[in-house]
């Protein structure tokens, strides 16, 4: 009986460091391919909310093409242009840069 108690207390040691390495390494992967580049994307978004102006084209969070007609930074709301004599009231954060009608980068 004392045989299998000596044999149990033989395990080897520093398995627990190398855990806990991986577990360093997969959060470092994770932040760096997923949480980094949607902060980043996150940042753009705001940038291009609170810069909207006249005449730019936008998409609503609702997926309703338009353009805008007016900013009310008082109300935080956009008034789109949609279709001729229609115009909705939207919240500033659920308009988003229409990438459609944007010329292709270089």
């Amino acid at each position: 009986m004392t045989n299998l108690f000596l044999a149990a207390d033989g395990q080897p040691q520093g398995g627990g460091m190398m855990m806990i390495l991986m577990m360093v390494a997969i959060f470092a992967i994770m932040y760096f391919f997923m949480i980094r580049p949607q902060q980043k994307r996150q940042k753009e978004i705001q940038k291009f909310q609170n810069q909207l102006t006249e005449g730019t084209s936008v998409v609503t969070g609702g997926g309703i093409y338009g353009t805008v007609k007016s900013v009310d930074l008082a109300k935080n709301t956009v008034d789109v242009k949609i279709a001729k004599d229609v115009v909705i009231v939207v919240d500033k954060s659920y308009v988003f840069k229409d990438m459609a009608n944007t010329p292709l980068q270089k």
